[in-house]
């Protein structure tokens, strides 16, 4: 009796431990650019037929892989991918590309320009374009990197997914943030930003405008602003899914309509309640913003079956 016991807990202890298993490998996957190396972490269904491959383009300022930076963990674009592999959607996201520098590459890291993260997004999508590998290569660009995903994937993507991002200038962006937060700064920003939309470099300017306007951001900010997403969108003839959340904070509905209405090719969904970062949020703005440090908190499910129907329905 006592050794039919023992089987019986060993039984299931075997399955529960089998049941846990994931059904797709995970491997880190280092991709040489003319710029710099990216690195990034490939999700792979264990499947023996090809898969969709979505790679994802994360969003503005030092962001790894898993959509985190110093200043906050919140583990969005991780979740993401994941949730995506467990419907046998192969995933590549990765660092920005800032975060291969060392602290003694600060004069490299001052020319990294707009341009510089198109042309690294452009060599990843090739890469795996290249390789054969997959069935479908889909772009899937988080805010910032939307813009980035869409110029990118022109002549190359299979499809596009805008997650959160622009659909205005990156000028229009700040003068609408300050006019909220700050509208005494806002008529001496629209001179600084007229003054970069013709390419010159801005030496004086109101001191509480230094960490919009230093010297060493100004040029990136020159490479950016000549994009309109609008314009850029329309260049694309491939299946492409916006996606914004009745939450966000820093990316209007509105803008993700602006994209929409830019090409006939797109399909607009809103998911209600979701923030900026994939988070489902009930209540407040406090709420909103104490979900991007919340690494524990899952991203919202109807966002994977969003993707995932629109993945699968693509010829």
């Amino acid at each position: 009796m006592k050794h039919s016991i023992n089987i019986l807990i060993f039984s299931l202890i075997s399955s529960l431990l089998f049941s846990q298993e994931k059904n797709y490998t995970e491997s880190q996957l280092s991709i040489p650019t003319k710029s710099v190396t990216i690195n990034g972490t490939l999700l792979t269904p264990s499947l023996s037929k090809k898969t969709p491959l979505v790679i994802l383009i994360p969003g503005s300022g030092p962001t790894d892989r898993n959509g985190n930076n110093v200043q906050m963990k919140n583990n969005s674009l991780k979740f993401l991918a994941e949730s995506l592999v467990e419907e046998n959607i192969a995933t590549y996201r990765f660092d920005k590309s800032v975060l291969s520098y060392t602290k003694n590459d600060k004069e490299k890291i001052d020319t990294i320009t707009f341009d510089t993260f198109i042309d690294e997004a452009k060599t990843v999508i090739n890469y795996f374009k290249n390789s054969g590998k997959y069935s479908k290569i889909v772009v899937a660009g988080h805010s910032q990197g939307s813009l980035v995903g869409i110029i990118a994937s022109k002549n190359i993507a299979d499809a596009f997914i805008s997650l959160e991002g622009a659909g205005r200038t990156i000028d229009e962006i700040i003068i609408e943030q300050l006019s909220k937060q700050a509208p005494f700064l806002k008529d001496e920003a629209s001179s600084v930003l007229s003054e970069l939309k013709k390419g010159v470099i801005v030496e004086k300017f109101n001191p509480m405008l230094n960490s919009l306007f230093n010297k060493s951001v100004q040029p990136f900010l020159i490479s950016w602003i000549k994009y309109n997403p609008q314009e850029e969108i329309k260049k694309l003839n491939i299946p492409m899914l916006l996606i914004n959340g009745t939450k966000d904070i820093q990316v209007s509905n509105f803008d993700a309509e602006l994209l929409h209405k830019a090409n006939s090719n797109s399909q607009l969904k809103i998911i209600e309640n979701m923030n900026h970062i994939f988070k489902e949020i009930n209540g407040d703005i406090n709420e909103n913003m104490l979900s991007y440090t919340n690494p524990e908190l899952p991203i919202m499910k109807e966002l994977t079956g969003l993707i995932t129907a629109f993945v699968k329905e693509i010829k």
